[in-house]
């Protein structure tokens, strides 16, 4: 006959599945001269006395225990742990873990058979899965136990899904690295803005207060002392000035301070802009550079006057006769094309008359 009075020799480890630890707490619940107990008068089949939980579970697990039976003990298991007023209703709730403990063991093990990973979480799911039914499942119908299993069995099966599908942590994929700056908050851009001259603080604000905050456009107008409709346009103006200022910036990197904003000097008419690309370390990006039809290398050329290439010397073709392919043509009166004649040192080159004209 077992000895209620030993200790159970099952303990808490830093090692144990939670239902390893499920079965230790149910072991001291039926330990000791006052197990936790059901009264065998109450349920039909059970001896007419006290009757301790881990002998009830004995004597559900029998092949000859009649269903209703088992529905019955079972109805009045979860109907103990339902009373939360009642003193002792966890102790109730843990003594339906350990009356359910064969089959919730067997459910881990047929579900970490063959994964591979930490099985902690799967084994933690079946047992969520069982405690999250027993508040709702229906007492009236037949199988309690059979309903209370699976369950148990969905909840972990999920878990076990979810670690399938999971990615493969690895060492290697991961690394210490500073934060990223907060480049792209508003405040910032908008701070920018206002620094680079693109919308006044007075603007910033409305912005800010009427799209970032809870303040609707009405109230902001009245704050200004305008009306709503000079508000609404103040706002898209400056708006649409924002917009274009953070589109021409967003690829800049933050460590290029190159200024290419070069106005062209002189009485050359004014300037206009070219795309040009910027190489800045490992960052390439589209900047518009403004030029002027009058600057030296600017993008336009004067008929029958040739600037140097890269990498060529600008006195390279001094003596000689230029290539053929580079010599300029002009129409005659015919309509034919004569080939110009370069000029040869040593000759006064005769001015042109003709207009310049873009290449």
């Amino acid at each position: 006959m077992q000895d209620r009075n030993a200790i159970p020799r099952a303990a808490f480890g830093p090692t144990d599945m939670p239902l390893d630890a499920a079965r230790s707490a149910f072991g001291w619940l039926v330990t000791g001269p006052e197990p936790l107990s059901v009264d065998g008068r109450e349920l039909a089949g059970l001896p007419d006395r006290w009757v301790p939980l881990d002998e009830v579970r004995q004597r559900l697990l029998q092949r000859r225990c009649p269903q209703p039976v088992r529905d019955a003990v079972w109805a009045h298991l979860v109907g103990q742990s339902r009373a939360a007023a009642q003193p002792g209703a966890g102790a109730w709730t843990l003594g339906c873990v350990g009356v359910a403990l064969p089959a919730l063991t067997g459910i881990a093990a047929t579900l970490t058979a063959r994964f591979a990973g930490d099985p902690r979480d799967i084994h933690a799911a079946v047992l969520a899965g069982f405690l999250a039914e027993l508040p709702v499942i229906d007492l009236a119908r037949p199988r309690i136990m059979l309903r209370l299993r699976w369950a148990a069995y969905r909840a972990g099966h999920t878990c076990l899904r979810e670690s399938l599908d999971a990615p493969t942590p690895s060492a290697y994929a991961f690394g210490s690295a500073a934060p990223p700056a907060p480049a792209g908050h508003p405040d910032l851009v908008m701070a920018r803005a206002v620094s680079a001259g693109v919308i006044t603080p007075v603007e910033a604000e409305l912005i800010g207060s009427t799209r970032l905050e809870e303040v609707s456009l009405a109230e902001a107008a009245a704050r200004r002392g305008t009306g709503y409709e000079a508000a609404k346009k103040a706002r898209q103006r400056a708006e649409h000035r924002l917009v274009a200022f953070v589109r021409e910036h967003q690829a800049e990197p933050d460590d290029d301070h190159i200024d290419l904003d070069v106005w062209a000097t002189g009485d050359a008419g004014p300037a206009h802009r070219v795309t040009v690309e910027v190489m800045s370390g490992t960052h390439r990006r589209r900047v518009r550079r403004r030029a002027s039809p009058g600057e030296p290398h600017g993008g336009v050329q004067v008929r029958g006057r040739d600037h140097p290439g890269r990498g060529q010397d600008p006195h390279a073709r001094a003596s000689g006769d230029a290539p053929r392919s580079a010599q300029p043509h002009t129409a005659g009166p015919a309509g034919r094309t004569h080939p110009r004649p370069v000029d040869k040192p040593g000759r006064t080159p005769r001015p042109s008359t003709e207009e310049p004209r873009c290449a």
